[in-house]
C-alpha cells in the first residue's frame, strides 16, 4: 500500500447496504438520502459518495461539507442538516444546497438574499421531543406563513428526528414523536402548504417502522454496514421483521515499525501502567489517539497480526501503540496490523472497540482522522500482510 496507516473501503459495500435498507420500505418510488456528514461517518466523504450510485440525495451537517461535495462534482440534491451562518447563506443558495431551517432569522436573511437570486429550497424541521434543532409544533403555522410569503423560497421538505428509537426495546416515545409529527403535517397541509418531500426515517426507523418512511429515507449508520444498536437488531428479530444483511464498509490498518524483546518485569509505556510478566516480544505501531485510536484502548484492546490477536500493552500514545507479539513469533517488521476489521478467521468490530472504551460504534468510526489515506478495495481483496 505504501502507507504506514490507512483505511480500506470495500467498493461494493456502501451501495449494497443502501439497497438493503431501501428494500425495507414498500413505498413505491421512495427516495433514499444517504447521510454522509462528518466525513461520511469517518469513512471518507469523497470515497463513499463515489460508491453510491443508487443514492438519490446526500445529506451533510455543514455548509463546508456541502460545498466540498459540489467541488467533487456531485450534482444530486444535497441537504444541509445543520445551521448555516447568516453571513454565509448566500454561498448555500449559490451552490443550490437545500437548507434545514428552524430559525426565523434565517428566513429574514434569505428574503434579502433572494432579491438577487432565483430560488432557495428549504426543509422545515419540527421539534417533536429530541430537544435539539427544530420548530415547536405550536410555532409551525406562523413560521410557514412567513416562509411562504418570501418570493424565491420553496418549502420543499418537512422533517423530524427521533430521540429514543435505537437504544431501547420500548418504542413508545418514538411512536409519540411520530404522532406529533403527523399532527403537524396535517396542519401544514390544511394550511395550503404541501412540501414535496417528507422524511423522518433514520436507520433504526427504516428497519423497524414502515409508518415513518413517508417518501424519503434519511439514513446514516446502516449505510456503513453498522447497526444503530443491539436493541435495533433484537427488535427486528423478535418482531419478525426482515433483517437486512449489512456489510461493514471500513477496515483500519497500520504496520509494525519496530520489534524488540523485553525481559520479564519491564515497564511499557507512559505512566508504567503495564509490567511484563514474561519475556515479551513487543511490536510498535505508528498510530495513536491523534489518529482517533482511543486512549482507553490501552491495556484493554487488541489488534490482529497474521490472523491472531496481539494485546495492546501500556497507554496509547499520541502517535504510537505497543502490542504483545510474543505468541506470534513469525511477525515481521512492516507486517500489517489490523486495528478494525478482519484478518483470517479473526475480526475486530466497531462494536467491540466501543465496548472496550465505553462508547458507541458511531464514535469509533467517526473519530478516525480525516488525514489518513482512504483506499478503495474490491470485495474479498483486502490487503493483510
Amino acid at each position: 500500500m505504501g502507507y504506514l496507516k490507512w483505511i480500506e473501503i470495500e467498493d461494493s459495500a456502501p451501495d449494497w447496504n443502501l439497497r438493503q435498507l431501501k428494500s425495507c420500505s414498500a413505498n413505491e418510488g421512495i427516495l433514499f438520502c444517504a447521510v454522509v456528514k462528518s466525513n461520511a461517518y469517518g469513512h471518507g466523504a469523497r470515497e463513499i459518495t463515489s460508491l453510491l450510485p443508487s443514492a438519490d440525495w446526500f445529506a451533510v451537517n455543514s455548509l463546508d461539507e456541502g460545498l466540498e461535495l459540489r467541488h467533487y462534482g456531485i450534482t444530486r440534491p444535497i441537504l444541509l442538516l445543520g445551521h448555516v451562518l447568516m453571513e454565509r447563506l448566500s454561498e448555500a443558495v449559490e451552490a443550490d444546497l437545500r437548507l434545514t431551517v428552524y430559525n426565523i432569522e434565517t428566513l429574514e436573511n434569505l428574503e434579502k438574499i433572494l432579491q438577487r437570486a432565483a430560488i432557495c429550497r428549504i426543509h422545515v424541521k419540527i421539534e417533536t421531543g429530541t430537544g435539539r434543532q427544530g420548530i415547536l409544533p405550536e410555532n409551525v403555522p406562523a413560521f410557514l406563513r412567513r416562509a411562504a410569503g418570501i418570493p424565491g423560497i420553496e418549502i420543499e421538505g418537512l422533517s423530524t428526528h427521533f430521540a429514543n428509537i435505537e437504544d431501547t426495546l420500548n418504542h413508545e416515545f418514538a411512536e409519540n414523536q411520530l404522532g406529533i409529527f403527523k399532527e403537524v403535517l396535517e396542519t401544514v397541509r390544511t394550511s395550503g402548504v404541501s412540501p414535496a418531500i417528507i422524511h423522518t426515517a433514520c436507520t433504526a426507523a427504516t428497519i423497524l417502522f414502515p409508518e415513518t418512511h413517508f417518501n424519503m429515507l434519511r439514513t446514516g449508520i446502516g449505510l456503513y454496514g453498522l447497526w444503530p444498536s443491539r436493541e435495533t437488531f433484537l427488535s427486528a428479530q423478535s418482531n419478525g421483521i426482515p433483517v437486512p444483511e449489512l456489510r461493514p464498509v471500513l477496515s483500519w490498518k497500520t504496520r509494525i515499525v519496530q520489534i524488540k524483546e523485553f525481559p520479564a518485569g519491564s515497564y511499557i509505556g507512559y505512566g508504567c501502567t503495564y509490567r511484563t510478566s514474561r519475556k515479551t516480544m513487543l511490536g510498535v505501531l505508528p498510530v495513536g489517539y491523534a489518529d482517533g485510536y482511543d486512549r482507553k484502548c490501552g491495556n484493554s484492546a487488541h489488534v490482529l497480526v497474521r490472523g491472531r490477536r496481539a494485546p495492546v500493552l501500556g497507554r496509547v500514545c499520541m502517535n504510537l501503540v505497543m502490542v504483545d507479539l510474543t505468541d506470534i513469533p513469525e511477525a515481521s517488521l512492516e507486517d500489517t496490523a489490523v486495528l478494525l476489521g478482519k484478518d483470517g478467521n479473526e475480526i475486530i468490530t466497531a462494536e467491540m472497540m466501543a465496548e472496550w472504551v465505553g462508547t458507541i460504534n458511531y464514535e469509533i468510526v467517526t473519530r478516525i482522522s480525516p488525514f489518513m489515506p482512504r483506499v478503495t478495495v474490491k470485495r474479498g481483496s483486502e490487503s493483510v500482510h
